[in-house]
Protein backbone atom coordinates (compact mmCIF):
# COMPACT_ATOMS: atom_id res chain seq x y z
CA UNK A 1 0.00 0.00 0.00
CA UNK A 2 1.33 3.40 -0.49
CA UNK A 3 1.17 5.73 2.46
CA UNK A 4 1.10 9.42 3.29
CA UNK A 5 5.14 10.48 3.72
CA UNK A 6 5.77 11.76 6.80
CA UNK A 7 5.08 15.05 7.10
CA UNK A 8 8.99 16.65 6.94
CA UNK A 9 12.22 15.40 4.99
CA UNK A 10 15.74 16.18 5.87
CA UNK A 11 17.49 15.87 2.78
CA UNK A 12 21.79 16.53 2.53
CA UNK A 13 21.08 18.42 -0.84
CA UNK A 14 18.12 19.85 -2.51
CA UNK A 15 18.12 20.35 -6.23
CA UNK A 16 14.57 22.14 -5.92
CA UNK A 17 14.90 23.45 -9.84
CA UNK A 18 18.44 22.10 -11.19
CA UNK A 19 20.14 24.01 -12.97
CA UNK A 20 17.90 27.12 -12.59
CA UNK A 21 18.40 27.33 -8.98
CA UNK A 22 21.35 26.41 -7.06
CA UNK A 23 21.70 23.31 -5.29
CA UNK A 24 20.63 23.63 -1.34
CA UNK A 25 22.43 21.94 1.08
CA UNK A 26 20.77 20.66 4.43
CA UNK A 27 16.94 21.40 4.22
CA UNK A 28 13.58 20.31 5.38
CA UNK A 29 11.21 20.02 2.68
CA UNK A 30 7.76 20.38 4.63
CA UNK A 31 4.42 18.36 3.26
CA UNK A 32 0.95 19.07 3.99
CA UNK A 33 -2.00 17.73 1.34
CA UNK A 34 -0.45 16.90 -1.27
CA UNK A 35 1.91 19.60 -1.94
CA UNK A 36 5.44 21.54 -0.70
CA UNK A 37 4.30 23.28 2.45
CA UNK A 38 7.66 25.23 3.34
CA UNK A 39 11.36 24.56 2.93
CA UNK A 40 13.69 25.33 6.00
CA UNK A 41 17.78 25.51 6.09
CA UNK A 42 18.73 23.22 8.90
CA UNK A 43 21.47 24.59 11.12
CA UNK A 44 23.47 21.46 11.22
CA UNK A 45 23.93 18.31 8.52
CA UNK A 46 21.80 15.84 8.51
CA UNK A 47 23.10 12.77 10.24
CA UNK A 48 22.73 9.22 8.93
CA UNK A 49 22.64 8.26 5.12
CA UNK A 50 22.02 11.03 3.55
CA UNK A 51 19.48 12.28 0.68
CA UNK A 52 19.38 14.25 -2.32
CA UNK A 53 16.22 15.29 -3.65
CA UNK A 54 14.98 16.62 -6.95
CA UNK A 55 11.64 16.44 -8.80
CA UNK A 56 10.13 13.63 -9.77
CA UNK A 57 10.71 12.93 -13.59
CA UNK A 58 8.29 12.66 -16.20
CA UNK A 59 7.94 10.31 -19.52
CA UNK A 60 6.21 12.04 -22.44
CA UNK A 61 6.06 8.89 -24.96
CA UNK A 62 5.49 4.97 -23.76
CA UNK A 63 3.31 2.04 -24.56
CA UNK A 64 3.03 0.28 -21.20
CA UNK A 65 4.51 -2.67 -22.90
CA UNK A 66 6.64 -5.23 -20.38
CA UNK A 67 8.20 -7.44 -22.71
CA UNK A 68 11.19 -5.79 -24.13
CA UNK A 69 13.33 -6.00 -27.06
CA UNK A 70 15.69 -8.30 -26.77
CA UNK A 71 13.62 -10.48 -24.90
CA UNK A 72 11.37 -10.38 -27.91
CA UNK A 73 14.05 -11.57 -30.41
CA UNK A 74 13.50 -8.09 -32.12
CA UNK A 75 17.07 -6.48 -31.11
CA UNK A 76 19.41 -4.73 -34.01
CA UNK A 77 15.93 -3.86 -36.21
CA UNK A 78 14.98 -0.99 -37.40
CA UNK A 79 11.50 0.17 -36.60
CA UNK A 80 10.15 -1.11 -39.79
CA UNK A 81 10.84 -4.48 -39.37
CA UNK A 82 10.78 -3.93 -35.26
CA UNK A 83 6.95 -3.52 -35.50
CA UNK A 84 5.76 -7.27 -36.44
CA UNK A 85 8.25 -8.61 -33.11
CA UNK A 86 5.65 -7.24 -31.04
CA UNK A 87 3.30 -9.65 -31.78
CA UNK A 88 5.65 -12.80 -31.34
CA UNK A 89 4.24 -13.32 -28.05
CA UNK A 90 0.27 -13.64 -27.02
CA UNK A 91 -2.01 -11.06 -25.24
CA UNK A 92 -1.89 -12.13 -21.51
CA UNK A 93 -3.70 -10.38 -18.29
CA UNK A 94 -3.56 -6.56 -19.56
CA UNK A 95 -3.62 -5.65 -15.80
CA UNK A 96 -0.14 -7.85 -15.10
CA UNK A 97 1.53 -6.34 -18.20
CA UNK A 98 0.74 -2.57 -17.17
CA UNK A 99 1.46 -3.31 -13.34
CA UNK A 100 4.91 -4.60 -13.95
CA UNK A 101 5.23 -1.88 -16.75
CA UNK A 102 4.22 0.74 -14.56
CA UNK A 103 6.21 -0.49 -11.83
CA UNK A 104 10.10 -0.43 -13.34
CA UNK A 105 9.38 3.07 -14.83
CA UNK A 106 8.16 4.39 -11.21
CA UNK A 107 11.25 2.62 -9.22
CA UNK A 108 13.41 4.93 -11.50
CA UNK A 109 11.20 8.20 -11.08
CA UNK A 110 8.53 8.56 -13.29
CA UNK A 111 5.49 9.86 -11.99
CA UNK A 112 4.00 11.11 -14.90
CA UNK A 113 3.84 8.73 -17.82
CA UNK A 114 2.11 8.52 -21.10
CA UNK A 115 0.95 5.29 -22.18
CA UNK A 116 0.13 5.60 -26.27
CA UNK A 117 -1.75 1.83 -25.90
CA UNK A 118 -0.71 0.52 -29.25
CA UNK A 119 -0.22 -3.25 -28.27
CA UNK A 120 -3.98 -3.99 -27.28
CA UNK A 121 -3.83 -7.69 -25.00
CA UNK A 122 -6.92 -8.98 -25.90
CA UNK A 123 -9.45 -11.54 -24.71
CA UNK A 124 -11.97 -8.83 -23.63
CA UNK A 125 -14.30 -5.70 -24.44
CA UNK A 126 -11.65 -2.49 -25.03
CA UNK A 127 -12.98 -0.94 -22.31
CA UNK A 128 -12.95 -3.62 -19.69
CA UNK A 129 -8.69 -3.89 -20.76
CA UNK A 130 -8.39 -0.17 -20.36
CA UNK A 131 -9.97 -0.31 -16.80
CA UNK A 132 -7.36 -3.13 -16.16
CA UNK A 133 -4.96 -0.92 -17.09
CA UNK A 134 -6.45 1.71 -15.17
CA UNK A 135 -6.44 -0.04 -11.97
CA UNK A 136 -2.85 -0.45 -12.82
CA UNK A 137 -1.75 2.76 -12.47
CA UNK A 138 -3.75 3.22 -9.49
CA UNK A 139 -2.40 0.70 -7.49
CA UNK A 140 1.23 0.76 -8.60
CA UNK A 141 0.52 4.91 -7.90
CA UNK A 142 1.74 6.72 -11.26
CA UNK A 143 -0.32 9.17 -13.32
CA UNK A 144 -0.88 8.37 -16.92
CA UNK A 145 -2.19 9.94 -20.48
CA UNK A 146 -3.96 7.15 -21.95
CA UNK A 147 -4.16 7.59 -25.87
CA UNK A 148 -6.24 5.36 -27.41
CA UNK A 149 -4.63 4.35 -30.67
CA UNK A 150 -6.41 5.07 -33.57
CA UNK A 151 -5.45 3.99 -36.82
CA UNK A 152 -7.68 2.67 -40.29
CA UNK A 153 -4.96 2.22 -43.11
CA UNK A 154 -1.06 0.76 -43.84
CA UNK A 155 -1.08 -2.29 -41.34
CA UNK A 156 1.73 -3.81 -43.02
CA UNK A 157 4.06 -1.16 -44.09
CA UNK A 158 4.08 2.76 -45.66
CA UNK A 159 1.65 1.37 -48.24
CA UNK A 160 -1.55 0.08 -48.61
CA UNK A 161 -1.81 -3.68 -47.63
CA UNK A 162 -1.93 -4.87 -51.24
CA UNK A 163 1.57 -3.23 -52.23
CA UNK A 164 3.23 -4.24 -49.46
CA UNK A 165 2.13 -8.19 -49.61
CA UNK A 166 3.17 -8.05 -53.59
CA UNK A 167 6.90 -7.18 -52.23
CA UNK A 168 7.28 -10.47 -49.79
CA UNK A 169 7.98 -13.72 -50.65
CA UNK A 170 4.77 -15.67 -51.48
CA UNK A 171 5.13 -18.57 -48.77
CA UNK A 172 4.15 -15.65 -45.74
CA UNK A 173 1.82 -13.56 -47.61
CA UNK A 174 -0.81 -14.94 -46.04
CA UNK A 175 -0.36 -15.73 -42.51
CA UNK A 176 0.95 -11.82 -42.57
CA UNK A 177 -2.20 -10.94 -44.31
CA UNK A 178 -3.90 -12.61 -41.71
CA UNK A 179 -2.56 -11.15 -38.63
CA UNK A 180 -0.98 -7.43 -39.62
CA UNK A 181 -3.65 -6.23 -42.46
CA UNK A 182 -6.11 -3.56 -41.61
CA UNK A 183 -9.75 -4.06 -40.93
CA UNK A 184 -10.81 -0.42 -41.73
CA UNK A 185 -13.41 0.95 -38.81
CA UNK A 186 -15.11 4.54 -39.32
CA UNK A 187 -13.94 7.15 -37.64
CA UNK A 188 -16.75 7.75 -35.99
CA UNK A 189 -17.16 4.42 -34.95
CA UNK A 190 -13.42 4.87 -33.60
CA UNK A 191 -13.73 8.13 -32.16
CA UNK A 192 -17.18 6.61 -29.78
CA UNK A 193 -14.78 4.22 -28.45
CA UNK A 194 -12.49 6.83 -26.95
CA UNK A 195 -15.75 8.60 -25.63
CA UNK A 196 -16.89 5.33 -24.32
CA UNK A 197 -13.55 4.95 -22.05
CA UNK A 198 -13.17 8.51 -21.19
CA UNK A 199 -16.95 7.85 -19.62
CA UNK A 200 -15.50 4.42 -17.84
CA UNK A 201 -12.72 6.46 -16.03
CA UNK A 202 -15.04 9.06 -14.77
CA UNK A 203 -17.31 6.46 -13.69
CA UNK A 204 -14.67 4.61 -12.00
CA UNK A 205 -12.92 7.40 -10.32
CA UNK A 206 -10.09 6.85 -11.97
CA UNK A 207 -9.76 10.28 -13.08
CA UNK A 208 -7.35 11.74 -10.82
CA UNK A 209 -4.64 9.12 -12.20
CA UNK A 210 -6.00 8.67 -15.71
CA UNK A 211 -6.55 11.14 -18.79
CA UNK A 212 -7.63 9.65 -21.60
CA UNK A 213 -6.57 11.01 -25.48
CA UNK A 214 -6.99 10.45 -28.82
CA UNK A 215 -4.11 8.52 -30.44
CA UNK A 216 -3.98 8.40 -33.58
CA UNK A 217 -0.57 5.96 -34.08
CA UNK A 218 0.77 8.29 -37.00
CA UNK A 219 -0.23 10.34 -40.77
CA UNK A 220 0.83 7.23 -42.76
CA UNK A 221 -1.29 4.63 -40.83
CA UNK A 222 -4.52 7.05 -40.32
CA UNK A 223 -6.79 8.49 -43.26
CA UNK A 224 -7.17 12.16 -43.62
CA UNK A 225 -10.76 11.39 -42.98
CA UNK A 226 -9.80 10.05 -39.56
CA UNK A 227 -7.14 12.69 -38.75
CA UNK A 228 -9.76 15.38 -39.87
CA UNK A 229 -12.74 13.79 -37.33
CA UNK A 230 -10.08 13.51 -34.63
CA UNK A 231 -8.87 17.30 -34.87
CA UNK A 232 -12.62 18.56 -34.80
CA UNK A 233 -13.03 16.24 -32.06
CA UNK A 234 -10.34 17.50 -30.00
CA UNK A 235 -11.14 21.19 -30.91
CA UNK A 236 -14.97 20.33 -29.85
CA UNK A 237 -13.78 18.76 -26.59
CA UNK A 238 -10.41 19.68 -25.44
CA UNK A 239 -9.34 16.00 -25.36
CA UNK A 240 -5.46 15.95 -25.83
CA UNK A 241 -3.80 14.17 -29.19
CA UNK A 242 -1.04 11.98 -29.24
CA UNK A 243 0.77 11.26 -32.38
CA UNK A 244 4.43 9.44 -33.80
CA UNK A 245 5.17 11.76 -36.72
CA UNK A 246 8.55 11.66 -38.72
CA UNK A 247 10.52 8.91 -36.37
CA UNK A 248 12.91 6.94 -39.09
CA UNK A 249 13.96 8.17 -42.53
CA UNK A 250 11.91 6.21 -44.57
CA UNK A 251 8.72 8.14 -42.78
CA UNK A 252 10.38 11.16 -44.14
CA UNK A 253 10.83 9.84 -47.52
CA UNK A 254 6.99 8.46 -47.18
CA UNK A 255 5.90 12.02 -45.76
CA UNK A 256 7.86 13.77 -48.68
CA UNK A 257 6.06 11.66 -51.74
CA UNK A 258 2.45 11.42 -50.50
CA UNK A 259 2.37 14.96 -48.91
CA UNK A 260 4.50 17.06 -51.24
CA UNK A 261 3.12 20.05 -49.74
CA UNK A 262 4.53 19.08 -46.38
CA UNK A 263 3.25 17.20 -43.84
CA UNK A 264 3.49 19.25 -41.19
CA UNK A 265 1.88 21.70 -43.03
CA UNK A 266 -1.00 19.08 -43.86
CA UNK A 267 -1.55 18.98 -40.19
CA UNK A 268 -1.89 22.29 -39.88
CA UNK A 269 -4.21 22.80 -42.47
CA UNK A 270 -6.93 20.23 -40.98
CA UNK A 271 -6.35 21.67 -37.35
CA UNK A 272 -4.49 19.02 -35.94
CA UNK A 273 -1.73 21.23 -34.80
CA UNK A 274 -2.60 23.25 -31.18
CA UNK A 275 -1.18 22.95 -27.54
CA UNK A 276 -3.17 20.08 -27.34
CA UNK A 277 -1.03 17.67 -29.52
CA UNK A 278 1.87 16.15 -28.79
CA UNK A 279 4.22 14.48 -31.65
CA UNK A 280 6.53 11.49 -30.17
CA UNK A 281 9.99 11.38 -32.52
CA UNK A 282 10.42 14.01 -35.00
CA UNK A 283 13.37 12.77 -35.45
CA UNK A 284 13.59 13.45 -39.00
CA UNK A 285 11.30 17.16 -39.25
CA UNK A 286 13.00 20.01 -40.80
CA UNK A 287 13.62 23.49 -39.61
CA UNK A 288 10.26 24.85 -41.38
CA UNK A 289 8.54 22.35 -39.87
CA UNK A 290 9.92 22.71 -35.97
CA UNK A 291 9.33 26.38 -36.70
CA UNK A 292 5.65 25.89 -37.28
CA UNK A 293 5.28 23.74 -34.61
CA UNK A 294 6.92 25.71 -31.95
CA UNK A 295 4.18 28.73 -33.32
CA UNK A 296 0.94 26.64 -32.80
CA UNK A 297 2.18 25.38 -29.05
CA UNK A 298 2.84 21.49 -30.07
CA UNK A 299 4.82 19.31 -27.62
CA UNK A 300 7.82 17.35 -29.25
CA UNK A 301 8.38 13.88 -26.89
CA UNK A 302 12.29 13.47 -27.82
CA UNK A 303 12.98 9.55 -27.40
CA UNK A 304 16.97 9.55 -27.51
CA UNK A 305 17.39 5.64 -26.53
CA UNK A 306 14.66 4.57 -28.58
CA UNK A 307 15.88 6.73 -31.57
CA UNK A 308 19.72 5.04 -31.11
CA UNK A 309 18.08 1.41 -30.49
CA UNK A 310 15.74 1.25 -33.95
CA UNK A 311 18.52 2.73 -35.35
CA UNK A 312 16.28 5.81 -36.26
CA UNK A 313 18.70 8.71 -36.02
CA UNK A 314 19.00 11.46 -33.76
CA UNK A 315 16.39 14.28 -32.83
CA UNK A 316 17.47 17.74 -33.64
CA UNK A 317 16.85 18.68 -30.08
CA UNK A 318 19.23 21.58 -30.05
CA UNK A 319 17.45 23.13 -33.23
CA UNK A 320 14.28 22.34 -31.19
CA UNK A 321 14.88 24.21 -28.55
CA UNK A 322 16.50 26.93 -30.83
CA UNK A 323 13.25 27.00 -32.55
CA UNK A 324 11.48 27.73 -29.56
CA UNK A 325 9.42 24.62 -29.58
CA UNK A 326 8.06 22.86 -25.91
CA UNK A 327 10.08 19.74 -25.86
CA UNK A 328 9.71 16.72 -23.57
CA UNK A 329 11.67 13.22 -22.23
CA UNK A 330 10.10 9.86 -23.43
CA UNK A 331 11.54 6.74 -22.98
CA UNK A 332 9.04 4.67 -25.58
CA UNK A 333 10.44 1.59 -24.12
CA UNK A 334 13.26 1.20 -25.40
CA UNK A 335 15.46 3.07 -22.91
CA UNK A 336 19.06 2.21 -23.44
CA UNK A 337 19.49 -1.20 -21.11
CA UNK A 338 16.05 -1.63 -21.96
CA UNK A 339 15.45 -0.90 -17.56
CA UNK A 340 13.08 2.35 -18.46
CA UNK A 341 15.83 4.30 -16.43
CA UNK A 342 15.02 7.87 -16.95
CA UNK A 343 17.75 9.57 -15.07
CA UNK A 344 20.08 7.69 -17.56
CA UNK A 345 18.36 8.79 -20.46
CA UNK A 346 18.06 12.96 -19.42
CA UNK A 347 21.76 12.48 -19.16
CA UNK A 348 22.44 10.32 -22.55
CA UNK A 349 19.72 13.05 -24.10
CA UNK A 350 22.49 15.83 -22.46
CA UNK A 351 25.73 14.76 -23.67
CA UNK A 352 24.00 14.44 -26.96
CA UNK A 353 22.51 17.43 -27.34
CA UNK A 354 24.22 19.76 -24.48
CA UNK A 355 27.09 21.24 -27.74
CA UNK A 356 30.31 20.40 -28.71
CA UNK A 357 33.50 22.13 -27.47
CA UNK A 358 32.64 25.63 -25.85
CA UNK A 359 29.10 25.80 -27.88
CA UNK A 360 26.39 25.14 -25.84
CA UNK A 361 22.91 24.01 -27.21
CA UNK A 362 21.49 22.77 -24.25
CA UNK A 363 21.80 23.98 -20.52
CA UNK A 364 20.74 21.94 -17.43
CA UNK A 365 17.68 24.17 -16.82
CA UNK A 366 16.55 23.02 -20.15
CA UNK A 367 17.68 19.22 -19.60
CA UNK A 368 15.30 19.47 -16.05
CA UNK A 369 12.51 21.43 -18.24
CA UNK A 370 12.41 18.57 -20.73
CA UNK A 371 12.92 15.94 -18.29
CA UNK A 372 10.61 16.79 -15.53
CA UNK A 373 7.11 18.60 -15.01
CA UNK A 374 7.84 20.14 -12.17
CA UNK A 375 9.88 21.64 -9.37
CA UNK A 376 10.10 21.51 -5.25
CA UNK A 377 8.72 24.86 -4.37
CA UNK A 378 5.74 25.85 -2.01
CA UNK A 379 2.47 24.82 -3.14
CA UNK A 380 3.97 22.48 -5.83
CA UNK A 381 2.72 19.03 -6.32
CA UNK A 382 4.66 16.85 -3.02
CA UNK A 383 6.23 15.01 -6.80
CA UNK A 384 9.76 14.18 -5.04
CA UNK A 385 12.49 11.86 -6.07
CA UNK A 386 15.10 10.84 -2.93
CA UNK A 387 18.59 9.26 -4.04
CA UNK A 388 21.22 8.00 -1.73
CA UNK A 389 23.62 10.78 -1.78
CA UNK A 390 26.05 8.27 -0.23
CA UNK A 391 25.88 6.30 -3.02
CA UNK A 392 26.43 8.70 -5.61
CA UNK A 393 29.57 10.89 -4.35
CA UNK A 394 30.62 7.03 -3.35
CA UNK A 395 34.72 9.02 -3.64
CA UNK A 396 33.48 11.32 -0.88
CA UNK A 397 36.66 13.29 -1.27
CA UNK A 398 35.39 16.99 -1.59
CA UNK A 399 32.22 18.03 0.72
CA UNK A 400 31.38 21.00 -2.07
CA UNK A 401 30.63 19.30 -4.70
CA UNK A 402 28.24 20.39 -6.81
CA UNK A 403 25.58 17.73 -6.86
CA UNK A 404 24.19 18.74 -10.28
CA UNK A 405 27.50 17.58 -11.83
CA UNK A 406 27.53 14.54 -10.19
CA UNK A 407 24.34 13.63 -10.69
CA UNK A 408 24.51 14.26 -14.47
CA UNK A 409 28.03 12.06 -14.31
CA UNK A 410 26.71 9.12 -13.04
CA UNK A 411 23.22 9.27 -11.41
CA UNK A 412 21.26 6.23 -12.30
CA UNK A 413 17.79 4.01 -10.98
CA UNK A 414 20.05 2.20 -8.61
CA UNK A 415 20.60 5.52 -6.74
CA UNK A 416 16.49 6.27 -6.42
CA UNK A 417 15.81 5.53 -2.98
CA UNK A 418 12.66 6.78 -2.48
CA UNK A 419 9.62 7.93 -4.43
CA UNK A 420 6.68 10.27 -3.86
CA UNK A 421 4.05 11.25 -5.52
CA UNK A 422 1.51 13.80 -4.76
CA UNK A 423 2.62 13.56 -0.60
CA UNK A 424 2.62 9.48 -0.91
CA UNK A 425 5.31 6.94 -0.58
CA UNK A 426 5.17 4.94 -3.82
CA UNK A 427 8.81 3.39 -3.59
CA UNK A 428 10.81 2.80 -0.63
CA UNK A 429 14.40 1.79 -0.18
CA UNK A 430 13.85 0.94 -4.39
CA UNK A 431 10.66 -0.90 -4.12
CA UNK A 432 7.23 -0.06 -5.07
CA UNK A 433 4.98 0.27 -2.20
CA UNK A 434 1.48 -0.81 -3.79
CA UNK A 435 2.13 -3.67 -5.52
CA UNK A 436 4.17 -6.72 -5.02
CA UNK A 437 5.89 -6.07 -8.32
CA UNK A 438 8.35 -9.61 -7.78
CA UNK A 439 5.42 -11.30 -7.50
CA UNK A 440 3.64 -9.93 -10.56
CA UNK A 441 6.93 -10.66 -12.83
CA UNK A 442 6.57 -13.89 -11.29
CA UNK A 443 2.89 -14.40 -12.37
CA UNK A 444 3.23 -12.53 -16.02
CA UNK A 445 6.40 -15.03 -16.82
CA UNK A 446 4.35 -18.16 -15.78
CA UNK A 447 1.36 -16.92 -17.99
CA UNK A 448 3.31 -15.92 -20.66
CA UNK A 449 5.02 -19.38 -21.11
CA UNK A 450 1.79 -21.22 -20.59
CA UNK A 451 0.12 -19.34 -23.35
CA UNK A 452 3.06 -20.10 -25.50
CA UNK A 453 3.23 -23.66 -24.44
CA UNK A 454 -1.03 -24.17 -25.61
CA UNK A 455 -0.36 -21.78 -28.72
CA UNK A 456 1.55 -23.43 -31.56
CA UNK A 457 0.94 -21.11 -33.99
CA UNK A 458 2.94 -18.36 -32.44
CA UNK A 459 6.01 -20.59 -32.34
CA UNK A 460 5.54 -20.33 -36.28
CA UNK A 461 4.75 -17.32 -36.45
CA UNK A 462 8.25 -15.95 -35.26
CA UNK A 463 9.50 -17.52 -38.39
CA UNK A 464 7.50 -15.46 -40.42
CA UNK A 465 7.94 -12.63 -38.37
CA UNK A 466 11.90 -12.61 -39.17
CA UNK A 467 11.37 -13.30 -42.77
CA UNK A 468 9.20 -10.47 -43.01
CA UNK A 469 11.90 -8.58 -41.57
CA UNK A 470 13.69 -9.06 -44.14
CA UNK A 471 11.74 -8.90 -47.04
CA UNK A 472 11.03 -5.23 -45.59
CA UNK A 473 14.35 -4.11 -45.78
CA UNK A 474 14.54 -3.69 -49.89
CA UNK A 475 11.30 -2.49 -49.79
CA UNK A 476 11.98 0.30 -48.12
CA UNK A 477 15.83 0.85 -48.94
CA UNK A 478 14.38 1.56 -52.43
CA UNK A 479 11.59 3.19 -51.82
CA UNK A 480 8.93 1.13 -53.34
CA UNK A 481 5.96 2.94 -51.53
CA UNK A 482 6.18 6.35 -53.54
CA UNK A 483 3.38 7.94 -53.33
CA UNK A 484 0.90 5.39 -52.95
CA UNK A 485 -0.37 6.16 -50.01
CA UNK A 486 -1.41 9.84 -50.22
Amino acid sequence: MTTIHDTSIDCAWLLADPGAVPAQRDVRITLADGRIDALTPLQQAVPGRRRLALPALANAHDHARTFRSATLGAFNQPLESWLPFLGVVPGVDPYLCAATSFSRSLRNGVVDLMVHYTRVQGGMPYVDEAAAVARAARDVGVRIGFAIALRDRNGIGYGDDATVLAALRPGIRDAVAQRLAVKPVAPAQQLALVDEVAAMIDASGHGAHVDVQYGPTAVQWCSTPLLEAIARASADTGRRVHMHLLETRYQRDWADAAHPGGIVRFLDEIGLLSPRLTLAHCAWARPDELALLAGRGVTIAVNTSSNLGLKSGIAPLAEMLRQGCRVAMGLDGMAFDEDDDALREARLAYALHRGWGYDTTMTPAQLWRFASRGRIAPGAPADIVLLDWDALDDDAVFDDIDPLDLLLARGNGRHIHTVIAGGRTVVDAGRVCGVDEPALQAELRSRMRAALAADAGHQGWRGTVQALAEDLAPFYRHGHFGGCCG
